[in-house]
């Protein structure tokens, strides 16, 4: 009965009993899983890293299924110099399914680092060869620099499109060499 009479000042946050406890929230109960992988006790940023690296495989890898994926890769693809090759081998759907399968299966190596860190370095090291590959485009991508602006540094659509690329690649060294340093500090 006394739930029923307690008063709440909602102004003031203040009561003049006790409050029932609430009931764990879908927040807490994650905070609780996350702490017992020992994901939020030790390297939160590490980890947040990671999982948005894997985010962005995942995403990425998925667009490589679709014909509008392929169809706006070809100037990227018909351009890299490390990577022009897919087309000749695979043709051009076939490329992008191969860059699709490639980026999930780093994306994968990447999640399963959270418990095994040997498989988390060789998705960061693919995930490193993955984004020289692309952003080695910058240099050869016609009309990668806009000429109403004077040239270079002034990017195009398509350069600035790939220099996300060297972000990602320093993310994909950090997480492949505080791996090996992990790895290495538990000998």
């Amino acid at each position: 009965m006394n739930q029923l009479t307690t008063k709440f000042d909602a102004t003031t946050g203040e009561s003049n009993g006790t409050r029932l406890p609430a009931p764990p929230s879908l927040m807490d109960s994650l905070a609780r899983v996350l702490v017992r992988l020992g994901i939020l006790t030790e390297d939160l940023d590490y980890h947040l890293i990671r999982a948005s690296m894997v985010i962005i495989f995942l995403f990425f890898g998925y667009q490589k299924w679709f014909q509008y994926e392929a169809d706006v890769l070809i100037p990227y693809i018909s351009n890299g110099p490390l990577i022009f090759c897919l087309y000749p081998v695979f043709g051009i759907r076939g490329a992008t399914w191969f860059l699709g399968v490639s980026e999930w299966t780093f994306g994968t190596l990447l999640f399963l680092g959270f418990w095994n860190k040997k498989l988390g370095i060789l998705g960061a090291l693919g995930s490193c060869v993955t984004f020289v590959c692309t952003a080695t485009i910058i240099p050869f991508m016609p009309n990668g620099w806009a000429a109403s602006a004077g040239g270079f540094p002034a990017m195009t659509e398509h350069v600035a499109f790939l220099m996300k690329d060297i972000v990602l690649f320093s993310v994909s060294f950090y997480i492949a060499e505080a791996g090996f340093s992990k790895s290495i500090t538990r000998y």
